[in-house]
């Protein structure tokens, strides 16, 4: 019988060590990639807009442009912050070019979740805007279904932002910080990868790196002109009043 017990013993000491062995990692940098459909994207306005040149500027398009536009970023993470920096594109684009700005990545964005705020460097066309605000809240559905992203094992969930952009995200609680690229937070864990399927454009962790992140590399961002949400809202439908189709694709990139 004391044979025994000693046995059972030594079996749930070596159950329990896996567990014990488990990684946290709460200070870091993520490198991130946009990947944008631009040939599903400007078919989208083409669609729009009936006419023979929107037919050849899409032809032309894809005979000189990437199906996938792909874009950079990083985000440095510290226990309850987090700070995601959007990467120069390595060139520019030859030949016939088409932009969106829904597969542009122009915002710098800082996150507090120790004080619910945010600040966020956006540039709107010309114009570079200082956006302070509370965190979006993002009513979440969180799914059984799994994911492996650089490396982590991420769970599903499910969210509409915006009133009408369907979001899916994947996130892991081996990361406890509720962050994610843009403005994706609100999960028990961090987002490594975030997809937009109707707007075709998706946002996934390339490598994690677990690192002490000096105050340095979580600098809140300065300069624009300082607004909150609803102000941004307000300038930019006035600014777009007249743009028709485009102003509401344009305003979701610009509030994401």
């Amino acid at each position: 019988m004391r044979h025994l017990l000693i046995f059972t013993c030594l079996i749930l000491l070596g159950n329990n060590l896996p567990a014990q062995n488990v990684r946290f990692t709460t200070d870091g940098v993520i490198e991130f990639e946009k990947s944008s459909n631009m040939f599903a994207i400007m078919k989208k306005q083409m669609e729009k807009r009936t006419s023979s040149y929107m037919q050849q500027a899409y032809d032309a398009y894809k005979k000189n442009q990437p199906q996938f536009r792909v874009l950079k970023s990083t985000m440095a993470f510290s226990k309850d912050k987090t700070l995601f920096t959007p990467q120069e594109p390595d060139a520019a684009p030859r030949g016939y070019f088409f932009s969106s700005p829904l597969a542009d990545q122009p915002n710098t964005i800082y996150t507090d979740f120790a004080s619910g705020l945010f600040t966020a460097r956006k540039t709107v066309f010309e114009e570079t805007f200082l956006v302070k605000d509370s965190i979006r809240n993002i009513n979440w559905k969180i799914t059984n279904e799994m994911r492996t992203i650089a490396g982590y094992e991420c769970r599903r969930a499910n969210a509409i932002i915006l009133d009408s952009i369907y979001v899916v995200a994947f996130y892991t609680d081996k990361i406890p910080v509720s962050g994610g690229p843009e403005s994706f937070t609100g999960l028990p864990g961090m987002i490594l990868g975030v997809a937009l399927p109707h707007e075709n454009i998706t946002w996934f962790a390339k490598t994690v790196t677990d690192k002490t992140v000096s105050p340095n590399e979580l600098k809140v961002p300065a300069k624009g002109k300082s607004v909150n949400n609803k102000t941004l809202r307000e300038t930019i439908n006035s600014a777009l009043k007249d743009w028709g189709d485009y102003a509401q694709s344009a305003l979701k990139a610009f509030l994401l």
